[in-house]
């Protein structure tokens, strides 16, 4: 009874609200990207340099001012509607977008549909810098949410209004509540014709009880709502199905975001300190880390080392930054610095790799590390030992197997790679998919036998 007298009283002040709030005109900012040089990232396409931006998106992506910015990861149920969410957000900022799910970065994502690693890119909206994290919706995939749920301060939930929250809404949900976030609840695919508005109010009402099941705080259980049709590119406060013409766009999440998510909390003065979240290669930088600015300024040429935590705080690496890049739409820009409570791309130190700790070099205290869930499924590669071995491939020794494992086990926190006998490596991993995508990515030719 206490339950359904609080999702009364907040539904009804939610419509209050919106009834009489009017919101204000959007003025749309025109930046034009700039690039010194190819994009270094194979994670990224080399789409053609859009028309509408202006040559000052280096200064904008390296403001050192932590209000101008907005940190928000993008969460969701597998098949809800996010990455194409991120299309039109994309879109509404001025972003050239080579192709639809243009976040689905990797061929196997774009294949089959899904997203299967986290990425990060930067829009700007009323001249405010949005870092944007899209997380796979697959649960699987759950390691890549756990990771960079620490990166961010505010997270858009988003729940299909004609199926309401499954079981991977319930986990990326319990995440973001376990990090303090206040996420914001968009309500998607209202444009069906089987969903309407007692049928979007029922959702909400079961996202509140999740909520309340998952142990919110009374701040958190006051969340915002909005109705979206991310397929027609359109959200708004109030449920419609047919917005008028000058409100068919996501003006009214982008401002949403920019109301309830806070800006980071920063201390620019500190020692820089920024905690790896992310791994590339490059062939010409090496290792490229990304990760939240914890405290501090970099800038290019800046002495700086690795830390990580075992028994105590160990040093591993010790160089200068040859590169600074920040991710903007569908391309990289390089950048000169950056502060505290900014998402930024470094290069210039051989040895760190998720979960460790980058700071300057007289800095000796590491950030606590990324806490992930146990994996639950074991898969064994070991040297092929059939009829035909010998006959395809290269790399068939049982070092060469091990150290391409191991070298994938840096970028996926989510897979464990353990040395096993006669030449064999036990990877542990969330599920068959998981695995599955990870033996067509990176199998060579080796025999594989299922530990379950």
């Amino acid at each position: 009874m206490a339950s359904l007298l609080l999702r009364g009283l907040r539904s009804a002040g939610r419509r209050a609200f919106a009834y009489n709030s009017t919101p204000s005109p959007v003025v749309f900012p025109l930046h034009r990207w700039h690039f010194a040089s190819p994009s270094p990232f194979r994670h990224f396409s080399a789409a053609s340099v859009s028309p509408v931006f202006t040559a000052d998106a280096a200064s904008a992506g390296s403001s050192l001012d932590p209000s101008r910015l907005r940190n928000v990861a993008v969460i969701a149920h597998v098949d809800h509607g996010k990455t194409t969410l991120m299309d039109r957000l994309l879109r509404q900022c001025g972003a050239d977008i080579p192709h639809e799910r243009a976040m689905d970065s990797i061929s196997l994502e774009r294949e089959r549909g899904i997203t299967i690693a986290s990425k990060v890119t930067s829009i700007t909206w009323n001249d405010i810098e949005l870092n944007m994290v899209d997380t796979p919706g697959h649960a699987d995939f759950g390691g890549e949410v756990e990771r960079v749920v620490g990166m961010v301060e505010g997270a858009v939930l988003v729940v299909d209004a004609g199926e309401g929250p499954l079981a991977q809404t319930k986990f990326v949900l319990a995440k973001a509540l376990k990090y303090g976030l206040r996420p914001i609840l968009l309500l998607n695919k209202v444009d069906r014709p089987s969903v309407s508005e007692e049928t979007c109010n029922e959702v909400e009402s079961l996202v509140f009880d999740l909520f309340a099941n998952l142990g919110a705080t009374e701040e958190q259980l006051d969340f915002p709502v909005l109705y979206a049709s991310a397929k027609e590119g359109w959200a708004s406060l109030t449920y419609t199905k047919t917005p008028a013409d000058d409100n068919r766009n996501m003006s009214a999440l982008l401002n949403a975001i920019i109301q309830h998510v806070p800006s980071p909390s920063a201390n620019l003065d500190a020692p820089f300190q920024m905690l790896v979240s992310m791994m590339e290669r490059d062939f010409y930088l090496g290792r490229i880390l990304t990760g939240r600015v914890s405290s501090g300024v970099i800038h290019v040429g800046d002495r700086i080392h690795g830390l990580r935590c075992t028994s105590g705080v160990e040093k591993i690496d010790e160089g200068k930054v040859t590169k600074l890049m920040k991710k903007k739409g569908t391309n990289v820009v390089p950048i000169d610095s950056a502060g505290a409570g900014d998402i930024i791309s470094i290069a210039g130190l051989a040895s760190p790799s998720i979960g460790h700790t980058v700071a300057n070099v007289e800095v000796m205290t590491a950030l606590p590390t990324v806490e992930l869930d146990p994996p639950t499924i074991s898969m064994t590669f070991s040297v092929n030992d059939s009829p035909l071995a010998g006959h395809d491939g290269t790399h068939l020794t049982g070092g060469k197997i091990g150290d391409r494992l191991v070298a994938e086990a840096e970028t996926n926190l989510a897979i464990n790679v353990i040395p096993g006998a006669s030449e064999s490596f036990e990877v542990q991993g969330r599920g068959e998919l998981q695995l599955g995508m990870f033996y067509f990515f990176f199998s060579i030719f080796v025999y594989i036998s299922f530990i379950i």
